[in-house]
């Protein structure tokens, strides 16, 4: 069996979420992969409540057109289950795929006021190496 350290998901966002994501990206050196997995890492821990549950299923409500593929570390990935799991047990509402927890959570995140964002990643990748992006 083939082991894979890192799971390619393939997300629906709106043409103005992937611009901010693309610019926090550039900001912060980085790729709009690891700014969507820091973003994951700051929705999942707020999934003990039921109104936080049912805000990351409105995330999902308006349409998203635009298609962003992204690359996960497996482990991050393997969270999407669990979360789906529990946003199912506090709503009643299943959600078919890793893709549609990650779009939801990634959603619900790029919500937050733009500055905010920046200083939660500037917070979350200090000491960490910035990538080469080209």
């Amino acid at each position: 069996m083939l082991e894979c350290d890192e799971v390619m998901l393939t997300v629906r966002i709106t043409a103005a979420e992937r611009a901010l994501l693309r610019r926090l990206a550039q900001s912060h050196r980085s790729d709009v992969s690891e700014v969507m997995a820091d973003g994951l890492l700051d929705v999942l821990p707020m999934l003990h409540r039921q109104a936080d549950a049912y805000r990351l299923l409105a995330a999902l409500a308006p349409p998203a057109p635009c298609a962003q593929t992204v690359w996960l570390p497996a482990a991050l990935a393997d969270l999407l289950v669990l979360a789906a799991a529990r946003v199912a047990q506090l709503t009643g509402v299943r959600l078919g795929s890793a893709s549609a927890i990650l779009g939801a959570a990634v959603r619900l995140w790029l919500c937050q006021d733009p500055t905010r964002l920046e200083a939660n990643l500037s917070v979350m990748h200090a000491g960490r190496k910035a990538l080469a992006v080209a």
